[in-house]
């Protein structure tokens, strides 16, 4: 089965060309003292790790906490990291055991089983728009799709979505991505299999952008989800135009085969929302400026 590598591995992502200071150069003069490396570094890190929260919970207030609380965590234990891996694989590995034993539970609009979900699109009533009203409602189309995509997501279960989210939307190779989730690469390979192999046979039952036999149409359901709430056209949860996608920021260049119904299917979840930017003083700047922080990681 052919796999979409949107990166060789976890250790080369950068977004921020900005940042050209190794981790490793970072933790030194963090644990030198020098409060701006560590400022530098939780920039770096924080959009994966909160992008990664947000596909997880498909929520942005749990996904903002479950992102601070893991910054947390991982500037609290900076003094045991050994270089024995790359620090990116030893912080996600921080990221993934919290928030798999993190108790928030998933905020799915949907349904929390792919078989519910299909039972709510069928009996959504499909509308249709003419193609002028589909270009005076693309955004919203766009919404109700990565809405949608989103709901699929968080019908797997949290081992699964990590793995999904790590193998198949970050593009971690089975050696990162085994590192991270602390199995061996068969384990890893299977689970990441048995997660696609979910999301297959869901779409390419239910969703028209993957089978053209599939009735379901994003277009067609934008009136009922408007009508109904669940899109607000003047707040736009996914679709906004400061947002990029995981595509756009892990691989500007890649070439997707999109021939193959599985990487279709992956390629749909690497074009969902990534949150790039952020407060300028962002929710950790503040805890660094505590005076008991300081203490306990030397900033004085």
């Amino acid at each position: 089965m052919l796999a979409v590598i949107l990166t060789n591995t976890l250790q080369t992502m950068n977004i921020f060309k900005k940042i050209d200071q190794t981790d490793e150069e970072l933790i030194q003069q963090i644990l030198d003292g020098k409060k701006s490396a560590l400022t530098t570094l939780i920039e770096k890190h924080q959009p994966f790790i909160y992008n990664l929260a947000w596909k997880l919970t498909g929520n942005i207030s749990d996904a903002e906490d479950l992102t601070q609380e893991t910054l947390i965590k991982i500037i609290s234990n900076l003094s045991t990291f050994k270089q024995e891996s790359s620090f990116t694989t030893w912080a996600y590995r921080i990221a993934k055991n919290h928030f798999l034993n993190s108790q928030k539970k998933t905020s799915n609009l949907f349904a929390s089983n792919f078989e519910d979900l299909g039972n709510m699109l069928d009996a959504a009533p499909s509308i249709d728009i003419s193609k002028e009203e589909q270009a005076q409602k693309r955004e919203e189309i766009r919404e109700v799709r990565l809405q949608c995509l989103s709901g699929m997501l968080l019908c797997l279960t949290k081992e699964q979505r990590m793995i999904y989210i790590i193998g198949e939307i970050f593009g971690a190779d089975h050696t990162i991505g085994s590192e991270i989730m602390e199995t061996s690469k068969d384990n890893y390979r299977m689970k990441l299999s048995k997660a696609r192999k979910d999301l297959y046979n869901f779409m390419q039952n239910k969703c028209g952008l993957v089978n053209k036999d599939n009735p379901c149409r994003c277009h067609k359901k934008v009136t009922f989800a408007t009508e109904n709430g669940m899109v607000d056209a003047k707040n736009l949860l996914f679709n906004r135009k400061e947002y990029s996608t995981f595509k756009e920021q892990l691989q500007p260049d890649a070439d997707f085969l999109v021939d193959d119904s599985e990487l279709k299917i992956a390629e749909l979840h690497q074009d969902h929302s990534f949150k790039t930017t952020f407060e300028k003083k962002n929710f950790l700047v503040k805890i660094l400026e505590d005076a008991n922080w300081q203490s306990r990681l030397n900033l004085n």
